[in-house]
């Protein structure tokens, strides 16, 4: 039974870390793809009067894109830290796993 259970435990793990992996990669993506277009903002108003009502409100969108990633920042690290301990409790199923195997047929 504890196998069973173990088996089980690991085939949940390995998906919800999987999931918690192309969550990172999504952000990753997300977050390369704002930086481009706040380079390109940038690039884009090098040649106007800085005092423009163009180029302040292109300050304005750039900090708002920088608040959004700060954002996808805070969330990656969260995403991170579960992959982090679901790697760990991966490691500790397949441990008991062996464990469990060893008890079941004499090993041990």
């Amino acid at each position: 039974m504890g196998v069973a259970v173990s088996l089980s435990r690991l085939i949940y793990l390995t998906s919800y870390r999987h999931d918690l992996e192309f969550r990172i990669q999504l952000i990753n993506q997300a977050r390369m793809g704002l930086l481009n277009f706040v380079n390109d903002l940038m690039n884009v108003g090098t040649d106007m009067d800085p005092d423009s009502p163009e180029v302040k409100q292109m300050e304005q969108r750039k900090q708002r894109l920088q608040l959004i990633d700060k954002q996808l920042d805070q969330e990656l690290q969260q995403y991170q830290a579960k992959l982090e301990t679901t790697t760990a409790e991966i490691q500790k199923v397949k441990q008991d796993m062996q464990t469990n195997i060893r008890m079941s047929y004499g090993g041990g």
